[in-house]
């Protein structure tokens, strides 16, 4: 793969963030998760950056990097790197992203951030997960995704040992280095939750999240 896109540090780069769509990483946090020198990921991320395949921005002193998914070869590149299809509600955000002149009001676009995306478990985080138990819906938002207003970091649905999910928690916090807030419900709490779109089923499902695990359309907001 490094021989077709010319560069080691750039395919690790294109696999980051085709693996991780919807969360934004900054140059320290991406040179230590893909274990390349910090000038040589500088240079790459300006060279994808000129290209349109990510995008940035700046917070709390940080430069984040993001996968853009309004990018033209955004669906073919995700495939290459995952296997995976952009689903159609990605395509869908990427095409109302691109049309400047189409009026979304602020509702809409809180729910196009929320866009469910099935990711394959990353070697590491499976490793972390695997312990747990049966995981129906696993979701990353909040700190892994720069959403503030998200009452979680890390959710856990399924028939899962709670000492166990707070110890992968715990695992996790060392991994990504920053501390997490998480919660563990059953797959019928949530549905039931769901059901009256209560309060915390609505603020999480409206956030910016990552979808690592969804079994049984549990992200579905429908």
């Amino acid at each position: 793969m490094e021989h077709l896109f010319g560069s080691k540090t750039r395919t690790k780069l294109l696999n980051l963030f085709m693996s991780n769509p919807n969360r934004p990483f900054y140059v320290r946090e991406i040179t230590r998760k893909i274990d390349e020198q910090i000038n040589s990921v500088r240079r790459e991320l300006a060279n994808l950056l000129s290209l349109g395949v990510i995008t940035s921005d700046s917070s709390n002193n940080k430069l984040y990097y993001e996968v853009d998914q309004s990018y033209e070869h955004y669906s073919a590149l995700r495939e290459l790197f995952t296997g995976k299809k952009s689903s159609n509600k990605s395509k869908a955000k990427a095409s109302a992203d691109k049309d400047e002149e189409k009026e979304i009001d602020t509702k809409d676009q809180d729910s196009e951030k929320a866009k469910v995306v099935d990711e394959p478990v990353s070697a590491v985080d499976k490793k972390i997960w695997d312990k747990v138990g049966n995981i129906s819906g696993l979701l990353y938002s909040g700190a892994f995704t720069r959403d503030k207003y998200t009452p979680v970091d890390v959710l856990i649905i399924g028939d899962v040992s709670v000492p166990r999910a707070e110890s992968a928690v715990a695992e996790l916090e060392k991994q990504e280095d920053k501390e997490l807030r998480y919660a563990v419900l059953e797959v019928e709490e949530w549905k039931y939750r769901k059901q009256l779109n209560d309060k915390f089923w609505s603020l999480v499902m409206q956030a910016k999240n990552q979808i690592i695990i969804d079994k049984d359309n549990l992200f579905e907001q429908k």
